[in-house]
């Protein structure tokens, strides 16, 4: 076995463990050194910055999202009942997960160049760059655009549903959804959500968010039996 490897994936574990027990506040090089059985300047030797320690952690976390929305799908029978286990995923993730999710959606992190373009310290010439961070977002990106344009071509062929002659196009219609969902998350973890709708809202029943409900029919339109 690669003992830098192993290291690094060490490294990598103990941020995981910090951050989902403790929060994404608590991820310092030292703390995460310290988890892991190391000296406090061994994170340096397998990741440039501590921006791309960081990245390296939150991508576990969409790899476990992936994992997550992939499995609650997996049955669904239409375009939409995917879309709402989808939406209903990702909701229970970050509700689960607020510390981790905190982390993946980091601005800095998303959008910085800076640990992005050269592979890690020690492996070696030629070696591949590690991926971007915010490439882990394309794949759920991209499954909510096809899912979207599947939901419309399927009303589209039962000759149900609104009009989408002049509906944007998909992606700005996934954006829009992912947009509303994001906010739903961020807002249930402030606590802001009751004080703006003056009520509690369940966040376990039987019965169908109806936040989740409401976003969907305003992007998508009411599904009429």
């Amino acid at each position: 076995m690669d003992h830098s490897n192993s290291l690094r994936e060490r490294l990598i574990d103990a941020g995981v463990d910090l951050v989902m027990t403790e929060g994404s506040g608590s991820l310092g090089l030292r703390e995460i050194a310290r988890r892991a059985g190391v000296s406090h300047g061994a994170p340096r030797r397998y990741f440039p910055t501590h921006q791309s320690l960081l990245s390296a952690i939150a991508r576990r976390g969409f790899a476990g999202l992936s994992a997550r929305l992939t499995a609650a799908t997996a049955g669904a029978q239409t375009p939409r009942a995917r879309l709402r286990a989808l939406a209903d995923a990702f909701l229970e993730y970050a509700g689960e997960h607020g510390g981790m999710f905190e982390l993946m959606f980091r601005h800095d992190l998303l959008d910085s160049e800076a640990h992005a373009g050269d592979a890690e310290p020690g492996a070696g010439l030629g070696a591949p760059a590690p991926p971007r961070l915010r490439d882990s977002t394309l794949p759920l990106f991209a499954q909510l655009v096809e899912l979207v344009a599947r939901d419309r071509a399927h009303h589209r062929a039962r000759g149900a549903g609104p009009s989408y002659e002049s509906a944007p196009p998909p992606a700005v219609t996934a954006a829009a959804l992912w947009t509303n969902l994001h906010g739903i998350a961020v807002l249930r973890a402030s606590g802001a959500l009751p004080l703006a709708l003056h009520t509690t809202l369940p966040e376990r029943t039987d019965e169908p968010d109806p936040l989740v409900t409401a976003v969907l029919d305003a992007h998508l339109g009411r599904v009429h039996p």
